[in-house]
């Protein structure tokens, strides 16, 4: 998902990056091409210089993270895109930054796209709030021939017994990283999803 520079589009376009270019598709978000076969009609085309990268996915009907063999469910409004700032909750000093991989589930549940997410975890705050305030996601999304990871498994414990439907994130376990303090910044490059780049601030 894009949006020009010069246009302040929260959710922006899907569009396909090619070399130094992105293409606009004719689809309103990632679910829509899913649904529609994984095909658009081109549209226009920009620099991706001249572009700010969205959240591949900016309200999933659902986030499922594993850690081990099974999952929680985290928060589908808190999903922020890169170089979006993230707000440290209050009753913390710090937060973590767990690198992980997500999966977006295409149409008929199965697997459409893969992308980075960082959840953000506040070790000193109590129970499920120590994890539901923030979710980082992209900056691109690819193919999951590109994807890499063991998504079979995971999609088959999520589908059990329901029914996975477009812009699903299904997340899996990952690494955390150093705590980040108000005023820091982390950047995670891994290849082939590109920089993400994420702020952390307070609230006012």
């Amino acid at each position: 998902m894009f949006s020009p520079a010069d246009r302040d589009l929260e959710r922006g376009w899907p569009g396909r990056i090619e070399g130094d270019r992105v293409i606009q598709l004719a689809a309103q978000t990632l679910q829509s091409f899913f649904t529609g076969g994984g095909h658009a009609r081109e549209h226009a085309e920009y620099a991706l210089a001249d572009v700010v990268l969205r959240a591949p996915v900016l309200h999933p009907p659902s986030v499922r993270i594993f850690d081990g063999d099974d999952f929680s469910f985290s928060n589908p409004a808190a999903i922020h895109g890169p170089g979006d700032l993230v707000l440290l909750p209050e009753g913390a000093d710090e937060i973590v930054p767990v690198l992980r991989r997500a999966a977006i589930v295409g149409a008929e549940g199965a697997l459409g796209a893969v992308t980075l997410m960082v959840e953000w975890v506040a070790p000193s705050l109590p129970g499920t709030k120590a994890r539901d305030f923030a979710l980082s996601l992209g900056p691109t999304a690819v193919t999951p021939d590109k994807g890499g990871g063991d998504w079979d498994r995971l999609l088959a414990r999520a589908a059990a017994n329901t029914r996975l439907v477009p812009g699903d994130l299904i997340v899996a376990p990952g690494d955390p990283g150093a705590p980040v303090r108000v005023g820091g910044a982390v950047e995670l490059a891994v290849e082939p999803f590109g920089v993400l780049r994420v702020r952390v601030g307070t609230r006012r």
